[in-house]
């Protein structure tokens, strides 16, 4: 940010600048800055992976809001301790990351991070390494986990793919999350959604056999497509013996926007599939 000024051409005594005030937490920001400044020089990137990869169909779409002064704060001070860019140019060491070697669960696309740190907070055993592209949502995560003392949360920025395919080595992850993602209704959109057979595929193979992938949804057309393809997949089995949703289990947090949508009549439905056993390492 530049504290530069344009004086007039002749020179003349001015007053002292008044101090600025301090951030308020809650209240939003707005960052003047020269162009191609980071918007938050020891934050996440904007665009991590940069053209390094082939440009594909997204599932996502980067959303752009306000920053509160409390999420500026926690990105520029919590950035370099919980945070890591997506950039696809090294494989990550999980024990590493998270200094210790639990197991480590990953969980794409995250909101505003409420669900994930109550989660955290309720299994401090577990390790989430939580993946949005949402800086606000960024930010409320980690001001959440240094709030609450969560050293159990990660907080990634990027395309999960890109993670998934270039930066987990095969059999790091004990489970995988993916609640609420976008539904993308319109059937010329359908190709967006994320939960598809290639993406299983790659899941699969960064996933220890026995780990659970957890999905939940309340657009009822997705998640009978979600049911079709889980069920489809050879490396994944259904947990319930009937092969439908199962109840929402008790460590995923009712979220305020779910519970809006349940009084709304909406219907949340929830899937775990369990990773199979590798075929080739079978008796």
């Amino acid at each position: 940010m530049s504290d530069s000024l344009n004086l007039p051409e002749a020179p003349r005594p001015v007053a002292a600048a008044a101090p600025r005030p301090s951030h308020v937490p809650g209240v939003s920001v707005r960052h003047s800055r020269a162009k191609g400044e980071p918007r938050f020089p020891d934050g996440p990137r904007a665009d991590p992976a940069g053209s390094h990869f082939e440009r594909r169909i997204r599932s996502f779409q980067p959303r752009r809001s306000r920053v509160t002064a409390g999420q500026a704060d926690a990105l520029q001070r919590l950035w370099p301790k919980w945070g890591l860019d997506i950039d696809g140019q090294r494989v990550i060491d999980l024990g590493e990351l998270f200094g210790d070697g639990g197991p480590v669960v990953l969980e794409i696309g995250f909101g505003m991070g409420e669900a994930t740190a109550l989660m955290a907070a309720g299994d401090p055993g577990t390790n989430i390494l939580a993946v949005d592209v949402h800086t606000p949502g960024q930010g409320n995560l980690l001001n959440l986990a240094d709030q609450q003392g969560l050293s159990n949360v990660r907080v990634a920025n990027g395309d999960a793919i890109i993670l998934l395919r270039e930066m987990l080595a095969p059999d790091s992850l004990d489970g995988l999350r993916v609640y609420f993602p976008d539904p993308w209704p319109k059937k010329r959109h359908h190709k967006r959604r994320l939960i598809q057979p290639e993406f299983l595929t790659l899941a699969a193979s960064r996933l220890k056999p026995g780990a659970v992938v957890h999905c939940a949804t309340d657009w009822e057309p997705y998640a009978e497509q979600m049911l079709e393809v889980l069920t489809a997949h050879p490396d994944f089995e259904n947990t319930r013996a009937d092969g439908g949703f199962a109840p929402r289990p008790p460590f995923r947090p009712l979220t305020r926007f779910e519970g809006q949508g349940l009084d709304k009549g909406h219907v949340v439905n929830d899937l775990l599939f369990r990773r199979v056993p590798h075929r080739d390492r079978q008796a």
